[in-house]
């Protein structure tokens, strides 16, 4: 296994970068994945967050784009980054600055939320590497803004959410606008059919590096479950916060509604926390990401847009304060804590409704989470499993007619 970026074949300003951000030993799919890359060869890679994919991808592409030495043409990009999400789409932009400090590579970011004005003169002169999500590109792209047709490196990053949040057909719809003879990497932590099919018309002759199975959970995570009341859960969150080991928190809730409730109540208790969701400003968003990742914020309270977009070193806990109705979705929830080798816990609140959610979950992972407190109370056929131990001489003797206990109500998962 190869053990520094030099010997990756990396050049000396990259390294230079690297150890600037304390990088010191590749990761195993940065190890598998830059040689590759550097050779110029198509790439599929199964790897979650947080496994240092982004370094796999951008080392490469700003050492070739270097060595070129070619001037963007106006309104082009010599290299494209598709990603799901604005959040994810300012990190990759946020690694490449920090990685390519040293080389003289002009790079902008493309997305929605924002006025595209700054985004259109930026494009004006042309760009070596584009960051983009897929609809504010696509609009770009359609006004003229940007053309794709000379863009030969193309990296779609977190495919299974881009099938997630509808843009499987905006990326065709970019893929098709880009020249036929390129480079393609596609990044995924799930290979759904959609997903797979997409790979298979965009690679060709792609290495598969797979570092993580799909779907798995950080075995460094510890895993809990609080059986409560939906009206209780606000008022636990409250209390578990009141341990100063809950240092840097995500909450995860379903709604964009819910998230401001939460951090509202916590704000209100004195706890500093911020919501983030698709309804806020991009530029909201941001500072809200600032005041998270600098402390101001203690608690950052996100719907499933954050869940695998938001890289903040040093989170300590995940806490779900409603569970996902789908499985992967914890996966990657928590995979926002446990990170660059950490410690991690992730604690989920479960209340009746949510009961197919947890074993849905535990079912995906493998993995039964601790239960701490009270547990969730006894199923009914435990009372019926009692009277069929009885005496048969007792269950023939005539008796009282007993209410029978009323089952629980079971209500329809949202």
């Amino acid at each position: 296994m190869t053990t520094t970026f030099e010997a990756l074949g990396l050049i000396e300003p990259l390294q230079r970068a690297l150890k600037a951000e304390n990088y010191t030993t590749p990761t195993p799919i940065q190890s598998q994945a830059i040689p590759l890359l550097l050779d110029g060869g198509d790439l599929l890679g199964i790897a979650q967050t947080g496994t240092g994919k982004t370094a796999a991808f951008s080392l490469p592409m700003l050492q070739r784009l270097a060595a070129e030495d070619i001037r963007p043409a106006p309104r082009t990009a010599r290299a494209l980054i598709l990603a799901p999400t604005r959040e994810l789409a300012v990190q990759i932009a946020d690694s490449i600055r920090a990685y390519g400090r040293h080389l003289n590579l002009r790079h902008t970011v493309i997305l929605g939320g924002v006025g595209q004005n700054p985004q259109v003169k930026a494009m004006a002169r042309g760009v070596d590497i584009l960051v983009a999500t897929p609809g504010r590109l696509l609009d770009l792209v359609n006004q003229k803004h940007v053309d794709l047709s000379g863009t030969g490196l193309l990296v779609l990053d977190e495919a299974d959410r881009m099938l997630d949040m509808g843009f499987i057909r905006d990326v065709r719809k970019i893929v098709a606008a880009l020249p036929r003879r390129r480079q393609s990497l596609l990044f995924s932590a799930t290979m759904p059919a959609d997903v797979a099919r997409l790979a298979h018309d965009m690679l060709r002759d792609p290495m598969r590096v797979e570092v993580t199975p799909a779907a798995t959970t950080v075995d460094r995570i510890r895993q809990s479950v609080y059986f409560v009341e939906a009206a209780g859960k606000q008022s636990l969150l409250s209390s578990l916060l009141r341990d100063g080991d809950l240092s840097k928190v995500i909450v995860f809730t379903r709604t964009k509604h819910r998230a401001n409730r939460v951090a509202e109540q916590l704000s209100k208790g004195g706890t500093a926390a911020d919501a983030i969701h698709g309804n806020k400003s991009q530029s909201a968003r941001q500072k809200a990401l600032e005041r998270f990742r600098s402390g101001d914020s203690r608690v950052l309270v996100a719907t499933d847009i954050a869940a695998r977009g938001i890289d903040v070193d040093g989170v300590t806990h995940v806490i779900n304060f409603e569970l996902p109705n789908e499985p992967e979705s914890y996966v990657h929830r928590i995979g926002r804590t446990a990170r660059a080798g950490a410690d991690g816990a992730a604690i989920a609140f479960c209340d009746p409704s949510e009961r197919t959610y947890l074993k849905s979950i535990e079912k995906l992972t493998r993995v039964r989470l601790t239960i701490v407190g009270d547990r969730p109370e006894p199923a009914p056929q435990v009372e019926t499993a009692r009277r069929e131990s009885e005496p048969a001489e007792a269950k023939s003797a005539p008796r009282r007619r007993r209410r029978r206990p009323r089952r629980p109500a079971v209500r329809r998962a949202a």
